[in-house]
C-alpha cells in the first residue's frame, strides 16, 4: 500500500509538471499550429527570472522576508517569457505562418541562441533557487511524505489550467482566438484584428512555459538546458491527447506521467522512457490525429 500511494503521487506530481509544460504548447503547437522548438527555452527563462527574483529580494529586503519572493517570481516568470514571446512572434513567427518546416528551423536556431545567452549571463554551470520557507518539508500520511513544493505544483496547474479554460471559452478575447485558429479569412471579415490575436496567443504560450519554469526551478539547479528535459514529453502530451484540445493535453499528461512511473518501478529511469515512447509510437501509428479529435466542417472536407 505505501509503494502504491508513493507512485501514485509520483505520477500525479510528473504528470502535473507535464501538463505544466504543456499548456503552452497546446496554445503555439495545438492552436495556432507553429512548432516552437524554443519552447524549452522559455521554460528556462522563467526558471532564471525565479533566481533574479530571489537574488533581488536577497538584496533588498531583510532575511525574514526572502519567503515572499516567490510570489513575485511567479508573475515576473509569465512576463518575462510572455514579453519575449510577443518579441518572437512579431520578428520570426509571424513571417512564417504556413511553412511549418521554416518555422522549425527558425525557432531552433533561435534556441541555440538562448541558450548561448543564457550561459553567457549565467555561466555554464548550474544556478540554485532556494524554496521558501512555505514549501519546504511535506505532509506525512500513509506511511510516504508528500513535499509541500510538489503539491504547490499540484495547485498551481490546477489553478492555471482553470485560467486557461475562462480564458478560451469564456472571454471575448478567447472567442476571438478560436475564430482566428478555425477560420482566419471569416474572422477577418467580421472585424477581428488576426494579426494582435496571433501575436497575444503566442505571448501566452510563451508565458506558460515561463510559469512552468518557476514552478521547475523548486525541484532542481536551473542551467541553459533546464526546458530541455520536459520538452519531449511536452509534445508528446499534445500530439497523443490530439492536436489543438486542451483535455486532449490533459489527458495526455497524465499517461505518459503515470505510465512513466508505473515502468520505472520495474526498469531504470532510461528504459521507462524509451518504452513510453514505443508505446505513444505503436498508439499514433493506429490513431494518428490523437485521444481527441477536432471535429469541423474542413477535416470532414
Amino acid at each position: 500500500m505505501v509503494q502504491l500511494v508513493n507512485a501514485a503521487f509520483n505520477g500525479l506530481s510528473l504528470s502535473s509538471i507535464i501538463l505544466l509544460t504543456s499548456l503552452g504548447l497546446a496554445i503555439t503547437f495545438g492552436l495556432m499550429k507553429v512548432i516552437n522548438m524554443a519552447h524549452g527555452e522559455f521554460v528556462m527563462i522563467g526558471a532564471y527570472m525565479t533566481y533574479i527574483t530571489q537574488q533581488l529580494f536577497l538584496a533588498a529586503l531583510p532575511k525574514a522576508s526572502m519567503s515572499l519572493y516567490y510570489f513575485a517570481a511567479i508573475p515576473a516568470a509569465f512576463l518575462a517569457a510572455f514579453a519575449l514571446g510577443c518579441l518572437t512572434e512579431k520578428l520570426i513567427i509571424s513571417r512564417l505562418y504556413g511553412r511549418e518546416i521554416d518555422s522549425l528551423l527558425a525557432t531552433g536556431g533561435l534556441s541555440l541562441v538562448l541558450q548561448q545567452a543564457a550561459r553567457s549571463i549565467f555561466g555554464s554551470q548550474g544556478v540554485n533557487v532556494e524554496a521558501p520557507d512555505f514549501l519546504k518539508g511535506g505532509i506525512s500520511a500513509f506511511g510516504c511524505t508528500f513535499s509541500y513544493n510538489r503539491i504547490f505544483i499540484l495547485i498551481l496547474v490546477s489553478a492555471t489550467l482553470l485560467a486557461i479554460w475562462i480564458l478560451i471559452y469564456k472571454t471575448k478575447f478567447g472567442s476571438h482566438m478560436r475564430a482566428v485558429m478555425q477560420n482566419r479569412p471569416m474572422a477577418q471579415c467580421m472585424g477581428i484584428n488576426s494579426r494582435r490575436v496571433d501575436n497575444i496567443t503566442f505571448g501566452i504560450g510563451s508565458g506558460l512555459a515561463g510559469l512552468a519554469g518557476c514552478s521547475v526551478a523548486l525541484l532542481g539547479s536551473v542551467d541553459s538546458t533546464a526546458g530541455q528535459s520536459y520538452i519531449v514529453n511536452s509534445f508528446m502530451a499534445v500530439v497523443l491527447g490530439g492536436v489543438g484540445k486542451i483535455a486532449g493535453t490533459v489527458v495526455g499528461s497524465a499517461i505518459i506521467g503515470f505510465s512513466g512511473i508505473a515502468v520505472e518501478s520495474f526498469t531504470s529511469s532510461s528504459i521507462a522512457k524509451a518504452i513510453v515512447l514505443i508505446i505513444i509510437i505503436v498508439f499514433l501509428q493506429r490513431k494518428p490525429q490523437g485521444l481527441f479529435t477536432i471535429r469541423s466542417r474542413s477535416l470532414d472536407e
